[in-house]
């Protein structure tokens, strides 16, 4: 693919972050981003890494009025040997087609989205951290952008990257968050766009994430939306369940998000000796667990926060401690041993890391 690069001015280059702790998530962006767009008949074209920019969008474009827009997260990694890695990018760009099959959005091959993001990276490599615990950002993103109006797929696209240096997703960092339970609201239902990662995902749990936020909670644990019983996910997890000598998940049932670290999680414990099970997990069965301190502890999983304990559940009034409300024995060999692997301080024995020709 070609790629026209237009460099940002000397000049009007961003100030890196003097103090990498002190990084807060998505509020600084690199100089540059990526930009191309897509007709129908015509297909892709005009690919260009452009300095960091305001979109330019039509009334009508249709991502405004019909939602048509996926997105993708992931991380670049600085590490100790001074080379650049990116951590199973693969189920990214794998991920991010099959959210863009979901709501009939063209997809891009995996090839060309690596191509993309290594000239990407190339031009703006200085921006990636040389800390441990910090990195750098990676949000590639699709648009409709037709103009017009009726409820069809567009005809036109606009697909762009755009990069930023991040430490900790919560405020917490890696100490355990505390998670609301609601059976008042749902996210999603089997059938719908819960396993793509679609932006009217995220608009649906707002409400919700906001009232949680207002009582002290940091996320939500949303349940089925059928009978509002079983665990699904967190806002911006998939979850697990540690009880006893058992691990549990949710399974991929058509309305949770196939997480690339829930997917790693269940291979590494795996590989460990740990039993882990994939099944439906009622919201009784993990109160009551709790309770009886057979749940031993509770974790998220995620690209932006990689594992985030859990010490605190409330649900209908009632509001439990997981075990000692600390950090769990699993959740801390699962984050040491992922992000070891990460900044390639650890064995990687599943070919995970994908280092960059930059």
């Amino acid at each position: 693919m070609e790629i026209k690069v237009q460099p940002i001015d000397p000049a009007r280059r961003n100030a890196k972050p003097a103090d990498e702790s002190k990084l807060v998530f998505g509020k600084t962006f690199s100089d540059h981003m990526f930009m191309m767009d897509y007709e129908s008949g015509v297909g892709w074209r005009d690919a260009r890494i452009v300095p960091y920019q305001d979109l330019c969008l039509d009334p009508a474009a249709m991502v405004l009025h019909y939602g048509q827009g996926i997105f993708e997260g992931m991380k670049g990694y600085r590490c100790r040997d001074g080379k650049i890695r990116l951590f199973r990018p693969q189920k990214n760009f794998e991920r991010f087609n099959r959210s863009a099959f979901r709501v009939c959005m063209p997809e891009i091959p995996t090839e060309t989205q690596f191509e993309i993001l290594e000239a990407l990276l190339k031009l703006d490599k200085d921006w990636i951290p040389h800390s441990v615990g910090s990195s750098l950002y990676i949000r590639p993103t699709m648009i409709a952008t037709e103009a017009a109006l009726g409820v069809r797929p567009a005809k036109e696209y606009l697909y762009y990257i755009i990069t930023g240096p991040v430490a900790a997703y919560y405020a917490e960092g890696f100490n355990p968050v505390k998670i609301y339970v609601t059976d008042e609201f749902i996210r999603t239902v089997r059938g719908g766009v819960g396993e793509a990662k679609t932006m009217a995902n995220y608009a649906a749990s707002l409400f919700a994430a906001e009232m949680a936020k207002r009582k002290g909670f940091t996320q939500v644990l949303w349940l089925d939306g059928v009978e509002r019983r079983f665990v699904e996910e967190v806002g911006t997890m998939n979850i697990f369940f540690r009880i006893r000598d058992e691990l549990i998940t949710p399974p991929l049932s058509g309305s949770i998000l196939p997480g690339v670290t829930r997917d790693s999680v269940i291979q590494l414990a795996r590989h460990w000796g740990i039993q882990v099970t994939e099944r439906l997990i009622d919201i009784d069965e993990v109160m009551d667990a709790v309770q009886s301190g057979d749940m031993k502890e509770i974790f998220g999983t995620g690209t932006a926060a990689v594992i985030s304990p859990v010490g605190e559940v409330f649900y209908r009034d009632q509001r439990l401690r997981v075990g000692n409300g600390g950090v769990g024995q699993w959740s801390q060999k699962l984050y040491d041993e992922i992000v070891g692997i990460q900044y390639g301080e650890r064995e990687d024995p599943f070919g995970w890391t994908y280092q960059m020709n930059i």
